[in-house]
């Protein structure tokens, strides 16, 4: 008997089309078949059970991928699920696995276990000159394990659409500004090998650069039901005020004097909970966004 089981992430390109990639040692069992039942096993918003049976079919695109899915509207661009066949039986098997506790990942709630490279890559930052600053760290930077990524501010400008020239360097210059304000990016001196890689911490031998360092916000997020559930859910894009909040460091770096004075004020005023900062951790203090 054959067994097979593939662990993935489902992209957003996968929610929007209503697919899931095929392990390839299953293909050559299903893909010609007309129908193959697949059980999609859920907890919707990480708590209530749901059992879906789709009749679906292999297509093969840039990979095998089963069709025909409607995924559950709580499923976020990174969640990770589980693809299960075995040849004793007639049906494919999807599982998600529900978080602990859910997480907000930069404004946006996940109920489930999810890849934080994938989240990094398919966040939808906007159209504004930050938005495009910040698309371009995550979706051509290196990306980590943990969902942080790094990109050379150098060759940035090319990458953000906002023009060559004065007026471009001022609007990049901007944008970048505003988004080390906001505690979105930090700069930290790395390196990029010859052909551009970027690398943080800098390795020795390769041209040093100046880096553009994003970490991504991750917090506690409420389940349905909760009272700032409804405000969580949606990415408010409009102009607003941030609340202070702490945000991870680049590996090495530690919060300066003032951002510590600031966070023990925070503290006192109970904008944040009653903790000391851990290592590796700032404050970022309340700040419009636009």
């Amino acid at each position: 008997m054959v067994r097979v089981t593939r662990r993935l992430a489902l992209w957003q390109a996968d929610l929007d089309g209503g697919v899931c990639a095929a392990p390839e040692e299953c293909v050559e069992f299903l893909r010609d078949r007309e129908s193959i039942p697949l059980v999609l096993e859920h907890r919707e918003h990480g708590v209530t059970p749901a059992r879906q049976l789709f009749e679906t079919s292999l297509s093969e695109d840039v990979e095998w991928q089963f069709g025909a899915i409607v995924w559950p509207p709580d499923l976020r661009p990174g969640v990770l699920v589980t693809v299960s066949w075995q040849s004793a039986k007639d049906e494919v098997v999807v599982r998600t696995v529900p978080l602990e506790e859910p997480m907000r990942v930069d404004g946006v709630n996940y109920y489930h276990e999810y890849d934080p490279r994938v989240v990094t890559r398919e966040f939808d930052a906007g159209e504004s000159n930050r938005g495009q600053v910040l698309r371009a760290v995550r979706r051509l930077g290196r990306v980590f394990s943990d969902g942080s990524a790094v990109l050379a501010e150098a060759g940035l400008a090319a990458h953000c659409g906002l023009g060559r020239g004065a007026r471009g360097s001022f609007l990049l210059r901007n944008a970048v500004d505003q988004l080390i304000r906001e505690g979105y990016l930090t700069r930290v001196p790395g390196s990029v090998d010859k052909a551009g890689y970027p690398s943080y911490p800098a390795v020795e031998g390769q041209k040093p650069a100046e880096m553009l360092f994003y970490a991504p916000l991750v917090e506690p997020a409420p389940y349905p039901g909760d009272p700032d559930f409804a405000e969580g859910e949606g990415a408010d894009r409009r102009d607003h005020w941030v609340n202070g909040f702490v945000r991870k460091l680049p590996p090495g770096a530690q919060p300066s004097e003032k951002q510590v004075t600031l966070h023990e004020k925070a503290v006192e005023s109970e904008q944040v909970p009653a903790s000391p900062l851990a290592p590796g951790y700032t404050f970022v203090k309340k700040h419009h966004r636009t």
